[in-house]
Formats: structure tokens, C-alpha cells, sequence
């Protein structure tokens, strides 16, 4: 079994610490066994490897999310990128062994609800009077059940259209598909007639605009749906996420005495006071701070597109970098200050900016910096000056951090051009 999991979204109803860079799966909240702290895709990819479900993870996602996946897991997945956007475990193996049986063309795992919630689409299935389908057998295990055929889909209904969705039977649509591959090339193949992988990626914009959903699940004439009754948390919104956290601070965050059901995040290095407030989320980040009661986070989405920024933090293949500050001066003259760290190991790429110079300071470790073609080695205390037009990149021996102050009268992040380099040529000098 090969597993594919799908990595997207804009980071906005987890903001200011979710991002257009860092959505909501990125961010680094839950506890891990052991100690530490762990994303939710480092959990997920964690526990697919402990359960050993499959020894091939690939995750499908858009180049904006590659940099912070590879700073995530490494080399635990291999990651396929779109290049344009397109708008639990013991049941996934029972999902598999469906397909295998030849029970329906496409078999997807649908949650048994426990409210009639106004945020998930629904799966209607067929009235059985069976327990399940071949090859669906439950094994004593309470989170299987048997396979049963899909009568309908129905997408985000009303409060009313819920609870009468819950009186047949209805299941919410995880989100959560197995279909054997040769099924989906053929969906493929009525837009884009090849089995080549490039031929696909180049024209992957003659595919149709419109969700997984819609395109294929939806008109699927063999569908089966596996129930799944364990505890199923959607953590898309602060007031969902915080119920599933098992801490109310994480950072430098205090609460006082008088303080009832009230989360607190810092990810500054300012000291957060938070008391005299009950059911309330406090989050502070780069991009912003927020305060809000919880039971109306979830309608964060629409109030943050007028006050975000660009983002302020950011995890990249090499390590990350926070946003210190950001200043127009008066004669239109762009000031952009960063803190950029290096793992060891690693380097950025060999590039040039067309419109601003650059001045680092470098603040921890040591490394090797290659400017214009001459190469010496950097530690704590240089300061390097790079101008505008001239070809850069710094390969970090031990974690390097520095103090990048951009100046020009454009300061973008696409003002970069990208060369080759090898760096077998400096490292065995």
C-alpha cells in the first residue's frame, strides 16, 4: 500500500501563528512521546511509520509547503508539488483490504459524527442490514467496521439538514480515500492522455479547477464507505485545537489567578501577562497578536485577510528566519531586517538580487561564505557586506545564525536568481 497525503491550505483561522507559509499542520503545538514538541504532519508521519502501514510515504502539496516539509521530516517522505493550485490506522488497512475484495472502485473512510456539525460534508450510505462487506471483516477490533456502499454525498448542509443527515445514518466524509492506482490514471487520462509523470506536470493546468470531492469522488459509480467510531478532532480552529491541547501555556506566557479556560502562546521573545479573562485564546507571534473569546475564533478566517502582513516567519529547507523589522524611510528607500539561521550542514542556494544589497552580521557558529567566486570562512563577529548584483551563498559547519539587513527600493522575496554550485569544490579544499 502506498500512501499519499495531501499538505495545503492558507494559515488563517490558526492565525498569527499560522501563515500563508506555515498552515496549520506545521505548527509545532502538540507534545511528542518523549519530550519535545511535534507538528501534525510529523505525528501523523510518525505514526504511519509505527504502525507500519507502509514503508512509502509520498506528500503532494504546492512549492510554497516544500522548504518547510523537508525542514520538518527530512528525508522521511518523498514530496510531489503541484505547480499551480486546483482548488486512523486500523481502519485505513481495512480500506485496503476492500479494495482488494473488489467490493467498489473507490472505498473512503467516513467518521460516525457525534453532533450535527455545520463544517464537514457528508456520506450517505446504502441501508444495511449486513455487518460488512468482503474483506471487511471486523477482528474483534471496536474502530472497524464493514464496508458499506455510498448512496450520495452531501456538501457543509444547515444545522436542520445535518441533524436529519444524522437520522439516516449519515457519516462524515474524512477526507480519507484508497482506490487502486490504476482507477485514478484513468480519471487522468480523459484530460491529459500519457503515463508520464512530466508530461503530466506540464500540463497539469488543463485539469479541471475543482476539488478531489467534486471531480472524482462524487462521480464514482462504485463507492463504499468504511465507518470509523473512534475520536475524530477536526484542529483547524483555535477553539477546537486548544480542547485537544493538554497544556494553557507554550512559550513565554503566564497566566494569573484569575483566569478560567484560557490559552496562552508566545512565540516572541517578549515576556505575555495574560489574567482577568475567561474562554479565551491568546496567541502572539511576528505576524501579530491575537486575543479572542474562543467560541468566536472559528470566524477568525474573514477578518485576517485585511490585517495580515507578508509573513514574518518562515521554515525553509536550510533552517528558518523571523522577521525583526520592516521600515519604509522616508525616501522611499525599503529597510528589511531578518534573523536567519542555518542548520548545521546545510546552505542557501547560490543566488543575486537585482534590487537591494545586503548586510550580515553573524551572530553564532561558524561556516564558509562564497561571494563573487572568492571564498573564506565566517564565525561570530564578521560582518559581511554583499551589493546589489553580486552572487552569494553560506554553507553553515555548525548552526550559523545571522543578522540580514536588506536595503533597496524593492525588497521582495522573488528578487532572486539561483545558479549551480558545487560545493565539493569548497568543502575539499
Amino acid at each position: 500500500m502506498k500512501i499519499v497525503l495531501l499538505s495545503g491550505g492558507s494559515g488563517k483561522r490558526l492565525w498569527p501563528l499560522s501563515n500563508n507559509a506555515r498552515s496549520k499542520q506545521f505548527l509545532p503545538l502538540l507534545n511528542k512521546p518523549g519530550g519535545g514538541m511535534e507538528s501534525m504532519l510529523q505525528r501523523v508521519v510518525r505514526q504511519i511509520f509505527e504502525a507500519r502501514l507502509t514503508e512509502s510515504i509520498t506528500i503532494a502539496t504546492n512549492a510554497s509547503q516544500r522548504d518547510i516539509i523537508i525542514n520538518q521530516l527530512g528525508e522521511l517522505t518523498d514530496i510531489v508539488t503541484e505547480p499551480e493550485r486546483r482548488d486512523t490506522f486500523d481502519t485505513v488497512r481495512t480500506m485496503a483490504q476492500v479494495l482488494k475484495s473488489g467490493t467498489a472502485d473507490m472505498v473512503l473512510m467516513g467518521i460516525t459524527p457525534t453532533y450535527p456539525s455545520t463544517k464537514f460534508g457528508y456520506v450517505i450510505p446504502e441501508p444495511s442490514t449486513q455487518s460488512g462487506c468482503a474483506g471487511a471483516e471486523q477482528n474483534g477490533n471496536p474502530n472497524r467496521a464493514g464496508a458499506l456502499k455510498v448512496k450520495r454525498f452531501t456538501e457543509k448542509p444547515s444545522v436542520e439538514k445535518a441533524e436529519g443527515l444524522l437520522s439516516e445514518g449519515a457519516l462524515w466524509n474524512g477526507g480519507i480515500f484508497a482506490f487502486k492506482l490504476g482507477y485514478m490514471t484513468g480519471i487522468l487520462r480523459k484530460y491529459i492522455n500519457t503515463d508520464s509523470f512530466e508530461e503530466v506536470f506540464r500540463n497539469y493546468g488543463k485539469l479541471p479547477k475543482i476539488s478531489f470531492d467534486y471531480e472524482v469522488a462524487e462521480k464514482a459509480q462504485s463507492v463504499a464507505v468504511v465507518p470509523y467510531n473512534g475520536e475524530w478532532k477536526d484542529l483547524g480552529t483555535w477553539n477546537a485545537l486548544t480542547a485537544a491541547l493538554d497544556y494553557h501555556t507554550l512559550g513565554n506566557a503566564t497566566l494569573g489567578p484569575d483566569c478560567t479556560n484560557v490559552h496562552a502562546i508566545n512565540e516572541l521573545n517578549i515576556p505575555l501577562f495574560v489574567n482577568g479573562i475567561d474562554n479565551a485564546i491568546v496567541a502572539a507571534s511576528p505576524d501579530g497578536i491575537l486575543v479572542c473569546d474562543k467560541e468566536k475564533s472559528e470566524a477568525l478566517k474573514s477578518f485576517v485577510d485585511p490585517i495580515a502582513t507578508r509573513p514574518m516567519y518562515e521554515e525553509r529547507r536550510w533552517g528558518t528566519y523571523r522577521v525583526l523589522d520592516n521600515t519604509v524611510m522616508e525616501d522611499g528607500v525599503h529597510s528589511l531586517t531578518k534573523i536567519i539561521t542555518l542548520k548545521a550542514g546545510k546552505s542557501i542556494s547560490y543566488q543575486l538580487h537585482n534590487h537591494r544589497s545586503e548586510t550580515w552580521n553573524i551572530i553564532e557558529g561558524e561556516g564558509v561564505l562564497v561571494l563573487n567566486g572568492e571564498v573564506r570562512k565566517v564565525k561570530r563577529g564578521d560582518v559581511v557586506t554583499i551589493p546589489c548584483g553580486y552572487k552569494h551563498t553560506i554553507k553553515a559547519y555548525t548552526q550559523l545564525s545571522f543578522v540580514e539587513v536588506q536595503l533597496g527600493r524593492l525588497l521582495t522575496e522573488d528578487d532572486i536568481d539561483r545558479f549551480d554550485f558545487d560545493w565539493s569544490l569548497v568543502d575539499n579544499r
